[in-house]
């Protein structure tokens, strides 16, 4: 037997056993943590304001027409980024209100954060020298505003956060967000100051060559919170694995920054960024891997007593192994796809539910477990009757 990978490390949780024969059905879903639902509720309505603000920040100082501009270019790299953070999420997809909870908290709160802290430092110091600001503040105040909100979910959210591949995802759009936000100020600045070309240049510097930046910085956070939520910790114990992964956040930012302030830009692109992307794609596509590993390993266990066949598990958990069983489905009388990616979809849930019992991080797991085994029973009736 190989040994688990770090990523999988099940911590002192004692998971409920598997049992051969049916269990008495779980009529409704097990309750949600209301207070970690309120709090970001509360977050989300105290957003409101601050997005009037910045509204009122953008058209009072660069005009209405010129942000306008600015938005509608700047909602061209965003787009990208979005479907591209909706692919890595296929296999186990966040709720979608975390996931625009998440690209809210980038685009509006870490900038308000962002701006605020450079309205104070102004005010005290009268105004730092613009390398300092572009290489040592940015990104300090930055990350530390985008990692607030990977913080809010893991704390708030703690069910829907499993592991490294589901922090990449918030702390990838929390970044999204938070470029959606900045490029609509270069791109607006670029038009006011030098028109069509110089916004030109600016669309092909930070949308063209760059979409991904803050979208790779956040993600060091959200990889580090993520190997948290693996663990089961707490979120203080958390804090162990977030901070560092902050500093990472904030070195690269800073080097990304750098690059532009003290280098010439297209040489040091080449030869670092551009090899620190193709790592960064490496590793997501890593712990997909390891995703599919943990949904084969969980519904293994299923399978051990019964609930599924070898086979099965072999198509629920792998990529191939989907795409030809809905390929399948639209095969069988009236097109039963759609009730083969519910069977697929519920199954990974349960694998995810039944990893989260091993961890012994969430009190509601053995019932959500025998919710979402009855879910996947009865879609694989549904899938099989005639």
């Amino acid at each position: 037997m190989s040994s688990p990978s770090p990523f999988s490390r099940p911590g002192s949780g004692e998971a409920t056993r598997i049992t051969a024969a049916p269990q008495a059905a779980a009529s409704a879903a097990p309750p949600r943590s209301r207070r970690g639902g309120v709090a970001l509720w509360v977050v989300a309505v105290l957003l409101v304001p601050l997005l009037a603000l910045l509204v009122r920040y953008f058209t009072g100082f660069l005009g209405t027409a010129a942000s306008f501009i600015g938005l509608i270019l700047a909602a061209i790299p965003f787009v990208i980024v979005w479907f591209a953070v909706r692919y890595i999420d296929r296999w186990e997809p966040e709720p979608r209100r975390l996931l625009i909870f998440a690209t809210a908290w980038g685009a509006i709160a870490a900038v308000v954060i962002a701006l605020g802290v450079d309205l104070l430092v102004t005010l005290v110091t009268g105004g730092l020298p613009p390398a300092f600001s572009s290489v040592v503040q940015a990104p300090i105040v930055e990350e530390i505003a985008k990692g607030l909100g990977v913080l809010l979910i893991f704390a708030f959210a703690r069910r829907a956060f499993d592991g490294p591949v589901d922090g990449i995802v918030y702390g990838a759009l929390i970044g999204a967000g938070f470029a959606l936000t900045e490029n609509v100020q270069y791109f607006a600045i670029s038009y006011l100051e030098g028109g069509p070309g110089q916004v030109a240049s600016t669309f092909f510097l930070r949308a063209v060559l760059s979409p991904f930046a803050h979208v790779m910085f956040t993600c060091l956070t959200g990889f580090a919170f993520g190997l948290a939520a693996r663990r089961g910790l707490s979120t203080g114990a958390a804090l162990r694995y977030g901070i560092p992964g902050v500093i990472g956040a904030i070195v690269l930012h800073a080097l990304w920054n750098g690059s532009a302030t003290f280098f010439d830009f297209f040489e040091l692109y080449a030869a670092l960024q551009v090899p620190l992307f193709v790592l960064f794609i490496l590793g997501i596509l890593a712990l997909r891997r390891e995703e599919t590993r943990l949904t084969r390993a969980r519904l293994g266990e299923y399978a051990t007593a019964g609930w599924f066949t070898p086979q099965e598990v072999d198509m629920l958990a792998t990529g191939p192994g989907r795409r030809s069983a809905v390929a399948w489905a639209r095969t069988l009388p009236g097109d039963r796809s759609a009730v083969m990616k519910t069977f697929i979809a519920d199954a990974t849930a349960l694998a995810a539910a039944r990893q989260r019992s091993l961890s012994g991080r969430d009190p509601h797991a053995p019932a959500t477990e025998r919710y979402l085994l009855e879910r996947t029973m009865a879609a694989r009736t549904a899938l099989l009757g005639r």
